[in-house]
């Protein structure tokens, strides 16, 4: 039964900003281990060209790993690009002009083999993370406010579905029958320029963000077109009041700089929220596992001639779990299923390091380890994946909004670069107890959560802002101070 709210334009448009978009860092994760051998060949060969001696195991493993995290750190600045892009050119705008990066990426992996520069391969790579840093923040600020009430959640949780899909297409994309030859990986490095232009032909014929359109350029005629096209009706008075009284709140205020959001002390809760539950999607460990599926596999004893169809399951995996996040996200709530999503984590990390730890005993393990893997990220989908992205919507306005999705932005990449750069050696030094910190993690961002973040589903921005300022109080009462106060 088709949900009240939904139109083909809204949902033509989360297809068409989704696809040159999460998407990307999806397919940008997964399609960076099909090649691992050859381009750390490539390394080799090229500094035996230009200073006659060969790299040790170890030098290309670091300079490997340099590119796989690099990722990151683009990401990282992205993010940082992100609010003041989607503030002067708008959501729509900041996702077309986000492209550029894009294409430049795309022609530097592709030209980087014929010019014997693996230098190329790690600006590429650094472009691209800038790429899907901006569309990670800017995508779901855009749905979030171009979505009715009731479905925000669910078109706000498409972006967690675009990711994983991108993800099972860089999967299937890199195997050996496929672009994941020896022949053609600088093809596969390059092919995410393919989503990208659908999205530059697409996204021009879909509206801009409602909300923008009249709180941040005060153009209540366009805004009322935009709702017209997304709704497909004339009738929309109380959305639009709603938006006119978010516009009144806010006066002649200009959207808040990361300073002036630190400085706030009545967002200072919201703030510490989303900083802690974009930290903890990274910190978990699951999207280390596309970054090193192999060495994931390897440890737990998968033939290698089978580690890339395998692979391939991983990515199945979350994809079906965010296709059923985001048929219950409107029905569950927020809440239950981020802390649910890290409870189950943490438990199959714990099944995980036993059937590690038993490989070799006892038969089967090997094939246990894997299907922990596969739960592991499938209780990832179901959750944190993407309610975590769902939550500056939600928790902030629209005059905070782009500084906070920098600060979640900035949390998720940075500590996504310390987890990449970090986890070869925690496999290595930790072995069968690989998993152990980050169930560590999820326990801990499961607790938190429960006793931090009020349910938001269906509610307004007014209505949750109360919620938090009750909870301000009762820590008040109880005799702790509240965020932003010293105690005394």
């Amino acid at each position: 039964m088709k949900q009240e709210g939904w139109t083909r334009t809204l949902a033509l448009t989360v297809c068409s900003a989704a696809i040159g978009g999460t998407f990307q860092y999806g397919y940008n994760i997964s399609i960076i281990n099909a090649p691992t051998t050859y381009v750390q060949k490539f390394i080799n060969e090229t500094c035996m060209e230009r200073w006659g001696t060969a790299l040790e195991s170890s030098q290309v493993t670091l300079i490997w790993t340099f590119i796989v995290s690099i990722y990151s750190l683009g990401g990282l600045l992205g993010s940082l690009l992100a609010g003041p892009m989607a503030i002067k050119c708008g959501r729509k705008g900041a996702l077309l002009l986000n492209n550029c990066f894009l294409f430049l990426s795309a022609v530097l992996a592709l030209s980087s083999r014929a010019a014997g520069s693996f230098e190329m391969i790690i600006l590429a790579r650094l472009l691209v993370g800038v790429n899907a840093g901006v569309s990670m923040n800017v995508q779901p600020m855009y749905f979030g406010e171009s979505a009715p009430k009731n479905l925000r959640g669910a078109v706000a949780f498409s972006s967690a579905v675009f990711t994983a899909f991108g993800i099972l297409m860089g999967q299937i994309t890199g195997l050996t029958e496929v672009l994941g030859s020896e022949s053609l990986w600088p093809y596969l490095l390059a092919s995410n320029a393919l989503p990208g232009l659908v999205q530059l032909v697409t996204l021009p014929w879909f509206p801009e963000s409602p909300r923008y359109l009249l709180i941040d350029r005060g153009d209540r005629e366009a805004c009322g077109q935009a709702l017209k096209r997304l709704r497909a009706c004339s009738i929309f008075t109380a959305e639009m009041e709603e938006i006119l009284q978010e516009r009144a709140g806010a006066g002649e205020a200009r959207a808040k700089t990361l300073w002036e959001l630190f400085s706030d002390q009545s967002l200072r809760r919201q703030l510490y929220t989303v900083m802690a539950a974009s930290s903890a999607m990274m910190l978990c460990g699951n999207d280390s596992i596309y970054f090193y599926a192999s060495y994931i596999f390897q440890e737990a004893g998968i033939p290698t001639d089978k580690i890339q169809y395998v692979t391939i399951g991983t990515g199945a995996c979350e994809f079906s779990s965010a296709m059923a996040c985001n048929l219950l996200i409107e029905r569950v709530g927020r809440r239950l299923l981020l802390a649910g999503g890290y409870l189950l984590m943490a438990c199959w990390a714990v099944v995980f390091t036993v059937a590690l730890s038993l490989e070799g005993k006892v038969a089967g393990m090997p094939y246990l380890s894997m299907v922990c893997v596969f739960a592991y990220i499938l209780s990832f989908g179901m959750g944190p994946a993407g309610v975590t992205g769902i939550l500056p919507a939600e928790l902030f306005d629209q005059m905070a909004r782009p500084a906070a999705y920098m600060v979640a932005g900035s949390m998720m990449w940075l500590n996504l670069f310390l987890v990449g750069m970090a986890f070869p050696f925690i496999v290595n030094g930790l072995g069968q107890f690989c998993f152990i910190p980050f169930c560590g993690v999820c326990v801990t961002a499961c607790v938190f959560i429960s006793f931090t973040l009020p349910e938001t589903k269906g509610r307004t921005l007014a209505e949750i802002t109360e919620e938090f300022e009750k909870r301000n109080k009762k820590g008040t009462a109880n005799g702790l101070p509240k965020y932003g106060q010293q105690s005394q």
